[in-house]
């Protein structure tokens, strides 16, 4: 994590930094370097040298949030039942700290319009690639099952139901509480997987 860069009195000032960073995030408030630095009484200068940009911020406060998931092991062979623990582990984790990956969601979609718009040339753009990783590992076990062009399908498609999009459709369409999220999420999943394995059975019975 970034916060182990740090030691002694610096990490404790990146730790005030980012925990009060969380807490207006996790209140539905946008937040500059600048509100930052008044909101805790550190200097701004000191401020922008640990968060140079608002995108550094974000990024920070979401992988502050997230690590728990990121240390999250299982030593299950049953990808269904990897999967399922993973989910039940995760999706609350990320729907406690909705407000930081929404902040993140939102300022994506600021940094795509304003490219668009050609307001500007160059922006450090906020990278939200954890996924990638997490589920590669996570679907480890199907390696062997599938090709490699389905078990790239497998990845892609998770990706979709593995993180904070789902929230905007399933929480603010839908109603949804954390309950059905989550539920309906492992199902998904489910049928994903098991929509590969019919594919390679139905491969095998036509050579057959």
């Amino acid at each position: 994590m970034i916060s182990k860069k740090y030691s002694g009195a610096k990490k404790r000032t990146y730790d005030r930094l980012i925990e009060t960073a969380i807490e207006a995030l996790e209140q539905g408030k946008e937040i500059s370097i600048t509100e930052l630095s008044d909101r805790t009484g550190i200097s701004r200068a000191t401020a922008y040298r640990y968060f140079p940009t608002k995108t550094d911020l974000i990024s920070a406060a979401v992988e502050q949030s997230l690590s728990p998931i990121f240390l999250w092991q299982s030593d299950k062979e049953n990808v269904e039942d990897r999967i399922n623990d993973f989910l039940a582990f995760a999706l609350p984790q990320m729907l406690k700290h909705e407000g930081t990956l929404r902040a993140a969601l939102s300022l994506s979609l600021k940094q795509w319009a304003d490219e668009r718009s050609q307001l500007t040339e160059k922006t450090k753009k906020l990278v939200r690639g954890n996924r990638k990783e997490i589920l590669t590992n996570l679907l480890q076990p199907l390696k062997t099952q599938l090709s490699d062009e389905l078990f790239d399908k497998v990845i892609y498609s998770i990706s979709i139901i593995y993180g904070s999009e789902i929230f905007m459709v399933l929480k603010d369409i839908w109603n949804f509480d954390s309950e059905q999220v989550i539920d309906l999420s492992q199902w998904i999943v489910k049928a994903i997987i098991n929509q590969a394995k019919q594919e390679v059975q139905d491969e095998l019975n036509t050579e057959s």
